[in-house]
């Protein structure tokens, strides 16, 4: 008995039907709302956590190293992933995820899906159902259990598709195909497992904006995501103003101390322990000199300096 009512509360909180009528192919905004109560802010029309387009901007700036840090220190131990092929490893980019599960398909499954994305106008072969809904500033992010051949998420056709709605790329635990035509994208870019000139075959979408797993993360729709020439840093949507102001910082501090240092004022032992109060005013008044050197807003700031334990 315990196990069954597990199961039906499982299926109800991800808004899915343990009878014979689907509700839908995708998380509902209630089941969203229930794994992100920590976010306060706006959400997307599929409620999903609504990361400022600000934050989004300045987090391309952070470096992967710090914003790790900053989530290791609260709590969160599983929120990198690396070792991947990407396309542009000099573009980093960050964004909005919008998650997607695939299964490996079954005739039994795959249909229900399959009429049920027709009942709700869905289009097209499954992989492009997510494609519909990503907005500007998303990024599509799939599990796609690591398959290569037969397992390529989308080709150069799709890849313009999901540039035009969202000005960025994608993250697979899979593959894509048509390389040279992704390429040819400016602006896009991708973090996959694989290359193959094979189709999708034998796949089909499992549930759309619901928690994925990506390597040996879990990823939540709205997750703030870091993909950088290191790898990939999921980021929850409620840490997402912390750990870009802790690194913003950090980055600020750092060039402050490499200046000093090739200015001979300090000595490495010093810039690199615990500041004295000379040091930390003369940081202060060079930050207040030089406020196009500084990426969060004076608030921001003054807000960080309060926690502030140098």
């Amino acid at each position: 008995m315990k196990q069954l009512f597990l199961l039906v509360s499982l299926f109800s909180i991800y808004g899915l039907s343990i009878s014979s009528h689907a509700q839908s192919v995708q998380a509902t905004k209630e089941a969203i709302a229930a794994y992100s109560q920590e976010w306060k802010g706006e959400r997307s029309a599929d409620g999903r956590p609504r990361v400022s387009d600000d934050l989004v901007r300045r987090a391309r700036n952070i470096s992967l190293e710090e914003a790790w840090g900053v989530l290791r220190n609260e709590g969160y131990h599983n929120q990198f992933v690396g070792d991947w092929k990407i396309m542009r490893p000099e573009q980093p980019m960050a964004g909005r995820a919008l998650t997607v599960t695939y299964l490996p398909s079954r005739p039994d499954m795959e249909n229900p899906i399959k009429e049920q994305g027709k009942k709700e106008k869905r289009s097209g072969a499954s992989n492009s159902w997510p494609i519909d809904m990503l907005q500007e500033g998303d990024i599509y992010i799939a599990d796609g259990f690591g398959k290569i051949q037969d397992g390529t998420l989308i080709g150069d056709n799709l890849g313009n598709s999901i540039y035009a709605k969202s000005k960025n790329g994608v993250i697979f635990d899979g593959s894509v195909r048509d390389l040279e035509g992704l390429k040819a994208i400016e602006g896009f870019n991708a973090w996959v497992r694989g290359y193959d000139p094979s189709y999708i075959q034998g796949m089909v979408v499992g549930c759309i904006n619901c928690p994925t797993r990506i390597g040996r993360a879990t990823v939540l729709p709205g997750d703030l995501i870091l993909a950088k020439e290191e790898g990939i840093v999921f980021i929850p949507a409620h840490l997402a103003e912390k750990v870009v102001v802790n690194s913003e910082f950090i980055s600020l501090k750092d060039k402050f101390g490499h200046l000093r240092l090739r200015e001979g004022k300090y000595t490495p032992g010093e810039i690199d322990t615990r500041w004295t109060d000379t040091i930390k005013a003369d940081f202060l008044k060079w930050v207040a000199d030089n406020p196009k050197e500084v990426p969060m807003t004076k608030q921001q700031l003054d807000e960080f300096l309060k926690g502030r334990t140098w």
